[in-house]
């Protein structure tokens, strides 16, 4: 049970972790093009914490954020990825344009996002117990990938 798409079924499991008197890290992502950038911020999202919840867009999700030519790689290849990443424990996919239903149901003791995002831009931060912001320490992005792909590999006219 690494890939789950059910509010409830997240619900119960988290209740079964708290009485573990695990702590409880979250944090999401479209993760479409898996790349080290990804590796490295779920390793230090992971050290925050015992057990790391990963909320990842559906493909729906993601074409509503980032338009119809994405995700590059399908939901269910970015779930059975990030799933066997040994830092990853669970992957939770959601439909909504935002994560905060799911963490409304987790109350993570740690919610991670990029340094990038504004400490008041991070949905959800009222329902964690702490905001942690982590620095990226590769500048690499799927959209970047993307644009190196183009540049090397489709012809220019004149």
């Amino acid at each position: 049970m690494k890939v789950l798409k059910d509010l409830k079924e997240l619900e119960a499991k988290v209740k079964t972790l708290r009485e573990k008197g695990l702590k409880i890290v979250f944090t999401n992502g479209c993760f479409d093009i898996l790349h080290a950038g990804h590796a490295d911020y779920l390793e230090r999202a992971k050290s925050f914490g015992d057990f790391l919840i990963v909320g990842m867009n559906s493909d729906s999700s993601i074409k509503k954020i980032k338009g119809e030519k994405r995700p590059i790689v399908s939901e269910e290849m970015r779930a059975k990825l990030l799933s066997s990443l040994r830092v990853v424990d669970l992957v939770f996919i959601f439909d909504q344009e935002t994560p905060l239903d799911v963490i409304k149901v987790v109350r993570p003791d740690v919610l991670v996002k990029g340094a990038d995002w504004p400490l008041e831009k991070i949905v959800g931060k009222e329902f964690a117990l702490k905001v942690e912001r982590i620095p990226f320490k590769f500048n690499i992005s799927t959209t970047k990938i993307v644009e190196r792909i183009v540049s090397l590999y489709c012809e220019r006219s004149p």
